[in-house]
């Protein structure tokens, strides 16, 4: 592979050909933030957390699978990407209707930890119906509480790239969207016995231990 020569935030530097912007970014430690991109799984670009703005490019792109490109300029900080990826933010917490005030493990949201790093006011945005979902307390496997989700799909990823089951899958559409399994029947399944590869897939806390098993 030949080496591609590019600007990143004014810094010029050099990435294989065939690399994401993200990816020759954080190489030479020019960082981005994402929270459904795990370099684990194929990028599936669904947060839009990592847009970027290309010089030349009518739109911002996501840099988690954007490719590099001989002579590209990337800017991943303009005015114009960090006003968006507020607004992105915004967006997701709005329709993250978990608990995380008081829950004690909400440090490890990272969809918080970037509302915070990036000052996010508390969302705008109104739903008629906040989507909530029960927690599963009962599921002997994996504990789930979907109000958490934020519909990343890093653990449909990881299910299927990773632990090859195909158990979890995205179903409904717009705002009703949600991860299930089968026919949006509860976590039970026997195949997770044993398994959990999905749960430190999860960036919100969606998915964990149960306690039993924790």
């Amino acid at each position: 592979m030949s080496d591609l020569v590019l600007r990143i935030d004014g810094k010029e530097i050099r990435g294989k050909e065939g690399m994401t912007i993200l990816q020759a970014a954080e190489e030479h430690g020019i960082r981005i933030p994402t929270l459904c991109h795990s370099p684990d799984l194929k990028p599936s670009g669904v947060c839009r957390v990592c847009l970027v703005e290309v010089q030349g490019s009518r739109t911002l792109v996501a840099a988690c699978h954007t490719p590099i490109s001989l002579g590209m300029v990337v800017l991943t900080r303009s005015p114009k990407v960090l006003e968006t990826r507020k607004t992105i933010i915004e967006l997701l917490l709005t329709a993250h209707s978990g608990s995380c005030v008081t829950d004690l493990n909400a440090k490890e949201c990272a969809l918080h930890k970037l509302a915070a790093e990036l000052e996010v006011s508390p969302p705008r945005f109104q739903v008629s119906e906040p989507r909530y979902y029960p927690p599963e307390d009962d599921n002997p496997y994996v504990r789930r509480d979907l109000s958490k989700c934020i519909l990343c799909r890093r653990c449909v990823g990881a299910c299927q790239e990773i632990a090859q089951k195909h158990i979890l899958s995205v179903a409904y559409r717009g705002f009703k969207s949600k991860i299930i399994t089968d026919l949006d029947g509860p976590l039970k399944k026997e195949a997770c016995k044993d398994c959990g590869i999905c749960i430190p897939y999860c960036p919100t806390g969606a998915l964990s231990k149960p306690v039993s098993a924790a």
